[in-house]
């Protein structure tokens, strides 16, 4: 129940993010049951490469913390970790990453591989995949059903 109870929460934050018109993606982090940092998905907003949900919500959490270590932490995401957020997760040495929809375009989860698993990294994290899935996944599908219809519109 409670990681239904914080992907809910990482939901708020992607439907943040498509009120924003960015990809529908939210992260939180959580540290002794206690929501300390969130994030969405601004690539578009600011340009940035660099601007994914779960980097947003690690660099919230370092502050917060004090420290590039979350070791006792908790990320929760409503879509699997690409290659340079798992390295980042890798990196902050989260303990747990919760996520809701696969993805297997670029998904280093499980999908395509698994960094988070990773026995020649010097830290692991265990991982959770799809909690509350479907409505992480429904999120996306609909954005990008929305937006090419849009351009389909924009071309007639």
């Amino acid at each position: 129940m409670t990681d239904e109870k914080y992907m809910q929460e990482a939901i708020r934050q992607a439907l943040l993010a498509r009120e924003a018109g960015e990809v529908p993606i939210g992260a939180v982090i959580v540290y002794k049951d206690e929501v300390i940092a969130c994030g969405y998905n601004m690539r578009e907003t600011s340009q940035s490469t660099l601007s994914h949900a779960e980097l947003i919500a690690i660099e919230a959490a370092n502050k917060k913390i004090g420290s590039w270590r979350l070791e006792n932490c908790t990320l929760y995401v409503t879509l699997e970790p690409c290659p340079m957020c798992a390295g980042a997760i890798v990196q902050s040495r989260i303990k747990r990453v919760v996520f809701g929809a696969f993805d297997p375009k670029a998904g280093c989860a499980g999908s395509l591989m698994n960094l988070l698993d990773e026995n020649r990294f010097n830290h692991q994290a265990e991982t959770v995949s799809g909690v509350l899935g479907d409505e992480c996944g429904r999120l996306l599908t609909e954005f990008f059903r929305t937006l090419r219809q849009k351009k389909k519109t924009q071309q007639s």
